[in-house]
């Protein structure tokens, strides 16, 4: 299985792409949210996304088009002979409406992606690797009116190890995020991410 960071930016970002995933397995093509600047290059089966109503989310619409698919929260399951991968919504605390993460299951191995949440989602424990939130860095942003917003990096970073997470990557990447880039600064636990970047799972071995 290859993951590829097509975008790691926070609603804009004046530096990075949409955040965005693109897996690629066993000749299927599956892609992440995104937007425009963060799209794939050559034709996808299925185009999910973690948020039906994000302010993105008609940008996406009109990419997923040229595709000829449509972008939706759902679960998919994809063969290939006696192989399946699945990708399943999970819901995350985010803001007023439903929201959500998914796992990524194949070959005995397990990816999240959650570019966007509150609270650390606690489904995401035990993960191979995980792509997160990173709006914040030191200190969570607050939407208007206390009906949402985004988890600060440290905190993820602490969570994550706790919930047993093999890998951290920061793939929605903010405003105090970048400035904690400029200053050299690194997270306690975790990896920042970066567009155009591929993570390769290999399949887990019989015998574990």
């Amino acid at each position: 299985m290859r993951l590829t960071l097509l975008g790691t930016g926070a609603m804009n970002s004046p530096r990075c792409p949409p955040a965005a995933l693109l897996v690629a397995w066993r000749g299927w093509r599956v892609m992440f949210d995104g937007g425009p600047g963060a799209e794939p290059d050559r034709h996808v089966h299925v185009w999910l996304v973690t948020d039906a109503r994000s302010e993105l989310i008609r940008g996406i619409r009109k990419l997923a088009d040229a595709h000829g698919v449509r972008p939706a929260v759902e679960s998919r399951v994809f063969v290939r002979g006696s192989e399946v991968l699945r990708a399943e919504p999970r819901a995350v605390a985010h803001t007023s409406h439903p929201a959500y993460g998914y796992l990524i299951e194949a070959g005995g191995r397990r990816v999240v992606w959650a570019p966007e949440f509150w609270e650390f989602p606690a489904w995401a424990a035990g993960a191979d690797l995980m792509f997160a939130d990173a709006a914040g860095w030191d200190r969570p942003i607050r939407f208007a009116g206390g009906v949402g917003g985004h988890a600060e990096v440290l905190a993820t970073a602490r969570h994550a190890r706790e919930h047993g997470v093999a890998r951290l990557v920061f793939a929605h990447i903010g405003r105090p995020a970048i400035r904690a880039i400029d200053a050299g600064l690194t997270p306690p636990f975790g990896e920042w991410g970066h567009t155009g970047r591929n993570y390769h799972l290999p399949r887990q071995s019989s015998d574990g």
